[in-house]
């Protein structure tokens, strides 16, 4: 945990922002995976971790945004409870070390809230997304499951939004530390990228760094030789010489805060000159997202210039024609580009996802644009200082999605398909850093994990 001051001010801040009400914010509890008393590893909310900080199972926090009050439900452990898991601290104790002073059982939390009720008081909560916080609410509020997103509290959403956005400097020292780990899983990655290796195993040593660093994986690797396929999470294949394998990883600190690097990888460490000519155009965009993204820029006017680099690049080569400004707004790009150019990132690898991404990404200024591709892109609103969000840009060439545009004749007249369909078995790149805003520009979280061709072919071959 931090210092309990962080949890108080964070408390404070919130309350400066909402007028009047009960704010509930249900922690997490075990999840099991075949059966009650084996479970999967206990991750806490990060809501709840945000306000609370309190790392462990069967807790409720409440802020009384009406007297100035916070609280903790939860329950003291038993003789039964400590036979298997050894003394516990006392749940005042544990409380005391966020700044809350009033603890109660769980059982009494309904009172609590019926009484508020009673009063007319509104009961904020976020949308919850595990069933267990789904049935509990439901109890607690009398709101069934299937409308309890309707209830959720917009106020709420829209304060936590305006809160963990901008990160403390405590935020970004742990966030540095998961990007030291996930620098550490990359290396690995890249040393392991030889022909006859099986992809799992790669995958395997990955998420043992990651544990060993305190943590866990940030979301499921992605580590494939089909990089066409965003999200592929088949670890199946053995790697084959000359083929490209795209790892998507990150890992989390102790305290629950992200990393999220993506790189590419010539299996038996030498890029072909169609694989570097391809992997420049997407390094130039990861390269020039970097010197674009400042306060006061829009993450979606960035996105667009990426699009039109790509573009631009595309038709260099032959791949792509005619006025590169129009291809782009009339969305022919993202046949090569279709997903967002990045998100942000924090206690959450697509932080604050769960609550809502329309409020995280974009806001009354900067709505989503509904085009296939754009329409992929998290955020998109103005940056400020102390943002953290992720700069992934990628090309993909899709024979599925090349077979269905060419069949439909879309973007004829910005497509070269002759051209596109001797690319159709190369695969799928993507490079990804982390990038803290700061007051002028930007700059990358962590050690940048090696990243132009030369430093990868020499990583792959020591």
């Amino acid at each position: 945990m931090f210092e309990k001051e962080i949890y108080i001010n964070r408390r404070n801040k919130l309350r400066n922002i909402m007028n009047t009400g009960v704010v509930l914010l249900p922690g997490n509890v075990d999840s099991p995976m075949n059966y009650l008393d084996n479970t999967f590893k206990f991750r806490q909310d990060s809501s709840f971790l945000y306000f609370f900080g309190l790392d462990f199972q069967g807790l409720a926090g409440i802020i009384d945004l009406d007297n100035g009050q916070d609280y903790i439900f939860g329950n003291d452990v038993e003789i039964e409870d400590i036979v298997w898991m050894g003394p516990q601290i006392p749940l005042s104790a544990n409380a005391e070390k966020a700044g809350v002073k009033n603890t109660a059982p769980f059982a009494a939390l309904s009172d609590y809230l019926n009484k508020a009720i009673s009063q007319g008081r509104k009961i904020h909560f976020l949308p919850p997304y595990r069933g267990e916080n789904k049935i509990l609410l439901q109890q607690l509020l009398g709101i069934t499951t299937d409308k309890l997103k309707d209830y959720a509290s917009i106020e709420l959403i829209k304060a936590v939004v305006e809160l963990r956005s901008t990160k403390e400097a405590c935020e970004i020292a742990e966030i540095e530390k998961a990007c030291a780990i996930g620098y550490d899983m990359h290396v690995l990655a890249m040393k392991m990228a030889h022909p006859g290796v099986w992809e799992q195993e790669i995958a395997g040593k990955m998420e043992s760094i990651a544990l060993a660093g305190g943590g866990m994986i940030s979301f499921p690797t992605i580590l494939s030789q089909n990089g066409q396929t965003l999200h592929n999470h088949s670890h199946s294949l053995t790697l084959e010489e000359g083929r490209l394998m795209v790892v998507d990883a990150g890992a989390e600190s102790a305290l629950h805060y992200a990393s999220d690097f993506t790189r590419t990888i010539p299996v038996g460490g030498r890029f072909t000159q169609k694989q570097r000519e391809i992997y420049d155009i997407v390094l130039a965009a990861n390269n020039k997202t970097a010197e674009l993204s400042k306060p006061g820029v829009t993450y979606q006017s960035v996105h667009l210039a990426i699009s039109e680099l790509i573009a631009e690049r595309f038709k260099e080569l032959g791949l792509m024609k005619g006025d590169i400004k129009e291809a782009v707004h009339q969305g022919a790009h993202a046949l090569f580009f279709p997903h967002g150019l990045g998100h942000m990132m924090g206690l959450d690898v697509h932080d604050m996802e769960d609550i809502g991404q329309v409020y995280v990404g974009y806001d009354d200024e900067v709505r989503p644009i509904d085009q296939f591709g754009t329409a992929y892109l998290r955020m998109g609103r103005r940056l400020q200082p102390d943002f953290v969000i992720t700069n992934e840009p990628g090309i993909y060439f899709i024979p599925a999605l090349i077979d269905k545009w060419q069949a439909e004749k879309m973007h004829t007249n910005f497509i070269n398909y002759d051209k596109v369909n001797e690319y159709r078995s190369f695969g799928g790149m993507r490079v990804e850093d982390d990038l803290l805003i700061t007051e002028t520009g930007c700059r990358i979280l962590g050690t940048r994990v090696p990243v132009t061709p030369e430093e990868i072919e020499e990583t792959v071959n020591s």
